[in-house]
């Protein structure tokens, strides 16, 4: 995808808050430094409109980003982070419960993972629940920058077999440094949000013109 508008739109807390002109949502979630921020910041070409920080939990909300007018990413509070206090971690998984099983206009989560480790328990829990709520979901597996090329497919098959990954579902290599896997994970996106589809539907006239 050409990313020629984004936007940060709403750091929602509940139903009342999420956007309301029901375009096809991709959620991001993942640990709390995984690297979600970095991410969605190399996927629209931009440096810092997700903002990263160096303290980990710093996402409290759903963070909407609005892409082209087309789709959101939205995204999760990140999980796993012990100074979080057990309240608080009570109240983000409530809210987003509710969001992965209710919401209609979500369309696929991406499960961002850390592609130097084997999958956390948090990552296992996350991916076996998004399974059986039979949830779309794409694994995302970050920081491939910092393995050497040579050592990535015993990596992917760590992270594979760690999290019993379905060869159903989709996997994506990537690295917000170098950009590895960012046309394949847009490809898959646009696949899953209906994006080819609709530009495929158009009349012949309007691609033209276009």
């Amino acid at each position: 995808m050409k990313v020629t508008q984004a936007e940060f739109v709403i750091s929602a807390v509940g139903p009342d808050q999420y956007p309301e002109d029901a375009l096809p949502e991709i959620a991001l979630a993942g640990r709390s430094n995984v690297g979600k921020s970095s991410l969605i910041n190399r996927m629209i070409n931009r440096k810092n409109l997700a903002r990263t920080s160096s303290t980990p939990g710093k996402t409290q909300h759903l963070n909407y980003y609005r892409i082209n007018e087309e789709l959101y990413f939205v995204d999760f509070p990140g999980y796993g982070y012990a100074k979080v206090s057990k309240t608080q971690r009570q109240v983000w998984g409530k809210m987003i419960e509710r969001y992965l099983l209710e919401r209609e206009t979500l369309k696929m989560v991406l499960l961002i993972v850390d592609l130097r480790h084997p999958p956390s328990k948090d990552d296992e829990l996350m991916y076996d629940w998004l399974k059986h709520y039979e949830i779309p979901i794409c694994v995302v597996a970050t920081k491939a920058d910092k393995i050497p090329k040579s050592r990535w497919q015993k990596h992917v098959k760590q992270m594979k077999e760690g999290l019993l990954m379905r060869k159903t579902d989709s996997f994506v290599m990537y690295s917000s440094e170098t950009g590895v896997g960012k046309d394949e994970l847009w490809a898959h996106i646009e696949s899953i949000a209906g994006l080819n589809q609709e530009e495929n539907d158009q009349p012949e006239s309007e691609q033209t013109a276009e």
